[in-house]
């Protein structure tokens, strides 16, 4: 295709006529972007979200309307990068200095005004280690994979990046970002959190998770929801049913990598992967990287920027990793004694849905405020839950490893591992649920004598020291009893004759006086 900028030389590269009518250089660019500069703030906008043909009559930047620069300009202006891209593949462009220096201030960004107005009303001011070394690369189109450790502010990392590239391009019903999580309420989260930086901003969201209406999630689609933040399982039902689109879907995140790969939500990647562009902005992120995180790398990721966010002496020295040795029929008694002695809220993990609800029923009995949260909850029951967890209402939350990812909450005192996790990555999860936002916090797990090795696994592979607890006294457990003699004379010495049942009798019938 012939285009007005065939001719683009190295020179003419850097200014050309119509920036020079307006005053503007054009300081970089790549496949993913083009920045303009010069008399107005730099203005950025990303291919991969900017249609080629925009709406007719709208102008290409409403703060420099008095250039006269309508929107059949930014058509040329798309057709010169492509060109120039072609063109230029041997030819050195120079390249904005420090890009990849860290950010020590949101304020440094160079954000649209609604989205800093956004993050200055939330008292967002400093980044957090995975946000201050993400959201460069984010922002220059790159392709990310980080890992860093539960609670860390990896939402706000991607988010922040997503809505200054939403907030540059105009409104349209196309799908432009999918967000993928593993858990209902991780979803739900996200999109809360997504609304709240961009509140004012015109951005449409929708939801896509099971348990919940479908018919008001394919409301939220058709209404025109630039945002998709969905579970894999859903998604794919959408797909094979096509109810939804996603070949115009240009940029896709990953939140919590690792937990849907360990969820068997593999094939269901695979089959989205294959409905999205094979040309799209990817972003990863996980709390660890294990073998099938690394293969989802190589098959999705182009030449990513890795980013590994270790835990920093001061979050680590924020949460007080304890443990008992306990028997298995002591470990109710052990909980009544810390929810008894120490204060605050309490998270607790336990392996199986059944034990979750068992669990419930006798802390109730002890007349606790207690909710529990698994997979076979209502969603509607999980978010009160969850929701009365997070005001206050519930003292005691009840949980197993599905609903791991989908609990944050700022201050949670405690996590009680009940049931000690089958991986040391789970391990690390259930922990990153306390010591959030700058707040101190403890992690009590329960071994049985059986399950003592496997927590020297976890300080191993985990890099963390457990401290071992000598176990207060607690009431002997009813199990085996090994000397029936002893255990007779207690019986008989614990109660007064005179209150001694009367011994009862058993009546023999015939086989003839049987009832039949």
């Amino acid at each position: 295709m012939t285009t007005p900028f065939d001719s683009v030389t190295r020179k003419s590269l850097r200014r050309c006529s119509w920036a020079q009518s307006i005053g503007d250089t054009i300081t970089e660019h790549s496949p993913h972007r083009l920045r303009l500069s010069g008399t107005r703030p730099d203005v950025t906008y990303y291919r991969g979200l900017l249609p080629t043909t925009p709406n007719p009559g709208s102008f290409w930047d409403t703060q420099s309307s008095r250039h006269g620069l309508l929107c059949e300009h930014v058509s040329s202006i798309m057709l010169f990068l492509d060109a120039a891209i072609l063109k230029t593949d041997d030819v050195p462009v120079r390249r904005r200095k420090n890009r990849t220096q860290l950010i020590k201030h949101f304020s440094e960004l160079n954000l649209c005004s609604a989205l800093r107005n956004n993050l200055d009303k939330n008292e967002f001011v400093t980044p957090t280690p995975v946000q201050a070394q993400t959201i460069p690369p984010l922002m220059e189109g790159r392709d990310v994979v980080a890992t860093a450790q539960t609670g860390t502010g990896k939402t706000l990392a991607f988010s922040i990046p997503l809505i200054e590239a939403l907030a540059a391009v105009p409104r349209t019903k196309t799908i432009k970002v999918l967000i993928l999580s593993p858990t209902r309420e991780l979803a739900i989260q996200i999109d809360a959190a997504f609304r709240q930086l961009a509140h004012g901003m015109r951005i449409r969201t929708a939801v896509v998770v099971g348990g919940m209406s479908e018919a008001n999630q394919l409301r939220d689609i058709q209404a025109g929801a630039e945002v998709v933040i969905a579970t894999p399982g859903r998604l794919c039902d959408y797909l094979e049913r096509r109810l939804i689109d996603l070949s115009g879907t240009a940029t896709v995140v990953l939140d919590e990598a690792d937990r849907m790969l360990d969820m068997g939500f593999l094939p269901s990647l695979r089959i989205i992967f294959d409905h999205l562009p094979v040309k799209r902005h990817t972003m990863l992120f996980s709390a660890t990287m294990e073998q099938s995180v690394a293969g989802l790398v190589a098959s999705y990721v182009h030449n990513p920027v890795r980013i590994a966010v270790e835990a920093c002496p001061e979050t680590a020295g924020r949460i007080d990793l304890f443990c008992y040795e306990v028997a298995q029929g002591s470990k109710f008694d052990l909980l009544e004694h810390l929810l008894k002695n120490e204060t605050g809220s309490f998270l607790v993990f336990v392996a199986t849905k059944e034990g979750a609800d068992r669990l419930t029923k006798f802390l109730e009995r002890g007349e606790h405020k207690v909710a529990s949260i698994h997979g076979d909850r209502s969603q509607s029951q999980r978010n009160k839950a969850l929701q009365g967890f997070k005001d206050g209402a519930y003292r005691v939350l009840v949980a197993t490893d599905v609903a791991a990812r989908g609990i944050h909450v700022d201050d949670i005192a405690h996590v009680v591992n009940y049931d000690l996790p089958q991986e040391a990555g789970n391990f690390i999860h259930r922990v990153g649920r306390t010591g959030r936002a700058g707040a101190r916090g403890a992690s009590w797990t329960f071994v049985t004598p059986l399950e003592r090795s496997d927590v020297r696994n976890y300080e191993r592979a985990l890099g963390i020291q457990v401290q071992f607890r000598e176990l207060p006294s607690l009431p002997r457990p009813i199990g085996l009893v090994t000397d029936v003699q002893a255990f007779l004379a207690s019986m008989s010495t614990s109660q007064p004759s005179g209150n001694r049942p009367k011994p009862t009798t058993t009546r023999s019938f015939s086989g003839s006086r049987r009832r039949r």
